[in-house]
């Protein structure tokens, strides 16, 4: 066990050297220079150089690398040059509207893929699996922001049972927050479902022409026993994998959802730190979010065997 937590810390190491490595090389590759925005249109070049000086930003891209990298070895993402304030803490004042829209994106999306797989393994074929497998497909198919823009225009312009953007006042309560995320949730849960039905179904249909499938409806069993207790739980594992993995894709992808909605996210603020060109915002988002991928990928591998005995660490 000891052996195999060192082995997944190493691993978990070398991926997050490589994705800051590769953050820093697309940030710089980008045309466009930060102090050039930040300073306007009349700002001279004498003003410019000025100011890269202050940020290191007149430094050789090796050396500039090599300072970021004292930082995150401090625990230190940098400071925002337009914001002016770390990155750490702006990133975690972004942080409640990303989170609480995952959850409830999550959620909404493990409640229909996982029943709807479940019932389209069972009846295979039939009518209710077609339905099932084209909803997958359509879901799979259709662009986050063009169903938010649909959602938006029923519910909240021709309905107004939600609002249509924003996250509540500065005073607002929880509740009032959370049902400002109905409508964005909706949208990534949606679409995320198709995922999930599709790999829950396969993996039920993996289980449900198994020998003791078979066994157990001989000996009598109902069908809702065999297909939740005997044949659910064994296809638990991929299900559980895909699940998890949804959940880093919505943290990461939840970019054009909080812009449709005028969210004040994580992805929002990643959004005006691209435009703006914010180097330190841009790659300290970025490796947060390559570092949450890999953890919860890391506790994935630690649910199996929780999930399935047979599995060994």
């Amino acid at each position: 066990m000891t052996r195999y937590l060192l082995s997944r810390l190493g691993g978990m190491l070398v991926v997050m050297a490589i994705v800051a490595v590769l953050v820093f090389i697309l940030t710089r590759a980008a045309s466009g220079d930060p102090i050039a925005v930040l300073l306007g249109d009349q700002a001279t070049a004498e003003d410019i150089a000025r100011v890269q000086k202050v940020y290191g930003l007149d430094k050789p891209l090796p050396v500039q690398f090599a300072l970021w990298l004292n930082q995150l070895a401090h625990g230190n993402l940098g400071e925002s040059i337009f914001l002016q304030r770390p990155v750490t803490q702006a990133l975690w004042e972004r942080a409640e509207p990303t989170a609480l829209l995952s959850l409830l994106a999550i959620t909404i999306a493990t409640l229909i893929g996982v029943p709807c797989g479940i019932v389209s393994a069972v009846y295979r074929g039939k009518m209710i699996d077609q339905v099932f497998t084209g909803f997958a497909m359509l879901g799979a198919s259709i662009p986050s922001f063009w169903l938010g823009l649909v959602l938006m225009q029923i519910f909240a312009v021709s309905l107004g049972w939600f609002p249509v953007s924003g996250y509540g006042g500065p005073g607002a309560s929880l509740a009032a927050r959370v049902w400002c995320l109905v409508l964005p949730a909706a949208v990534l849960g949606l679409l995320n479902s198709a995922l999930i039905i599709r790999f829950t179904r396969a993996s039920m249909l993996d289980v449900l022409g198994e020998d003791y499938v078979r066994t157990a409806r001989a000996k009598g069993l109902g069908e809702d026993v065999v297909v939740l207790k005997h044949a659910l739980r064994n296809a638990l594992v991929p299900i559980v994998t895909v699940i998890g993995l949804t959940v880093a894709l919505l943290i990461g992808g939840a970019v054009v959802t909080e812009t449709v909605f005028g969210l004040p996210g994580v992805g929002n603020l990643v959004v005006s730190a691209v435009i703006r060109r914010d180097y330190p915002v841009i790659q300290g988002a970025l490796l947060v979010v390559a570092a949450i991928y890999v953890v919860i990928n890391f506790l994935i591998d630690l649910l199996y065997t929780v999930l399935d005995p047979r599995v060994k660490i």
